[in-house]
């Protein structure tokens, strides 16, 4: 008697169990529907695919559980795939229409419009955008390039004068540093600089370890510069120095170092020209300068204009550079009038 209860209870509850326990007859279809456009899509034919996209149902009255939203999307990213922007535009302002507040819909959409722009509009409108960040950046790069360009001079001609000197332990040291910062990567420099020194307790902030990483390689590199320029300076001008009563370092201060202007200018400009273009590897050591700077920009638009924009002004940096030098050289007759 008991099991005949509990049976005909069972029976109840399944003849009265609600109707929203099965899928509706829509969404079913409109399940069927995306299944069969998944199959003609994994065939080839994305026509065909965004042909039964399209025929899913908009939800009625009580909504949907997404499948509305899902084919209107697919059949949409199908058509900007193929270059049909204004049919991609289309199916999604038909989705647009039912959820206006769909947040992958309207940046879809502001993506088609983008990519419908005339290239030259949305090249100056990338200009506009771009260009005040990369020059906020570009103010970094040539405070390390002019900061450089005044102490390795120095840096450089105090190495050189040592290496030139008669006094071995100095000339010794001399050639240390010089075989050290020219035989090693400047990026290696900056790194152990950055991140090397912190281990024996010295912690430098990203500006002043790349002042010094660029400071200590360009005076090595313009040391050999400065010192064959003064090798190159005929003997017999330090020992006319030396008859008038001068010494070593008067004949060196006023006769010799003077006379090697027009021999190391053109190397020199050469170096402090490529010093515009190494500053891009303080990005590394976390300075923001022009390149990192591009970086941020590129890895959060995914706009190669970017790029293309830091190389316009890295270009026109060093032009007014080498002008620069090709006008210094024309004043100390660094070539001959021919």
């Amino acid at each position: 008697m008991a099991r005949s209860a509990a049976l005909t209870a069972l029976l109840v509850f399944c003849l009265c169990v609600p109707a929203w326990a099965a899928p509706s007859g829509g969404q079913a279809e409109a399940d069927a529907l995306l299944r069969r456009a998944a199959d003609i899509m994994v065939t080839g034919d994305l026509k065909g695919a965004v042909a039964v996209y399209l025929q899913v149902p908009a939800p009625g009255p009580e909504g949907d559980e997404g499948q509305f939203a899902s084919s209107r999307m697919q059949a949409a990213r199908l058509e900007f795939a193929a270059g049909d922007y204004p049919a991609a535009l289309n199916v999604v302002d038909e989705l647009l229409a039912v959820y206006p507040d769909n947040i992958e819909a309207v940046r879809f959409r502001a993506s088609v419009t983008d990519a419908m722009l005339p290239q030259w509009r949305r090249l100056l409108r990338d200009t506009v955008k771009f260009v005040p960040h990369l020059l906020k950046g570009s103010v970094m790069t040539l405070m390390l390039v002019f900061f450089t360009i005044l102490v390795s001079p120095l840096g450089g001609l105090v190495i050189a004068l040592g290496r030139i000197s008669n006094f071995r332990p100095l000339s010794r040291a001399c050639w240390f540093v010089i075989w050290l910062f020219r035989g090693t990567p400047l990026l290696l420099q900056l790194f152990f600089i950055y991140y090397g020194l912190p281990a024996i307790g010295i912690t430098l902030r990203p500006v002043p370890a790349a002042l010094i990483g660029l400071g200590l390689n360009y005076s090595a590199y313009l040391a050999e510069i400065i010192r064959s320029g003064i090798l190159s300076i005929d003997r017999g001008q330090m020992e006319a120095a030396e008859a008038m009563g001068m010494t070593y370092w008067q004949a060196m201060r006023r006769v010799i170092i003077p006379q090697t202007y027009r021999v190391i200018l053109p190397p020199v400009g050469n170096e402090f020209i490529a010093l515009i273009k190494d500053t891009a590897l303080v990005s590394t050591i976390a300075m923001v300068e022009l390149m990192r700077t591009a970086d941020q920009l590129f890895n959060a638009s995914f706009n190669v204009t970017v790029l293309g924009l830091a190389a316009v002004i890295y270009l026109a940096f060093t032009t007014v550079f080498t002008f620069a030098f090709e006008w210094l050289e024309a004043r100390v007759g660094a070539y001959e009038q021919r």
